[in-house]
């Protein structure tokens, strides 16, 4: 975890990767990160429809977790409740 938390100074994610992981910064946390300067990385890294894809699947993900976090629900309680048949 501590190596995602500092992915720009860390060896273990490829320039890509970092990139991405930028992308993801600019939409859950500042959309002001989403500069010319970043766009233009994005557009030599990925294609469109893959910049969409990775985009929507963040938004997704982080939506998710936001929601279940106005649930309080705890990790493992939405995969049991659903095991039981109750969601």
């Amino acid at each position: 975890m501590s190596e995602l938390m500092n992915y720009g100074k860390s060896q273990k994610f490829s320039a890509r990767e970092k990139i991405a992981l930028r992308y993801a910064d600019a939409i859950m946390y500042d959309p002001n990160q989403a500069d010319d300067a970043l766009w233009a990385q994005l557009k030599r890294e990925f294609s469109e429809p893959e910049l969409v894809e990775l985009g929507y699947w963040i938004g997704f993900t982080f939506g998710g977790q936001r929601w279940l976090k106005t649930l309080s629900a705890k990790q493992g309680e939405l995969a049991a409740a659903m095991a039981a048949g109750k969601g």
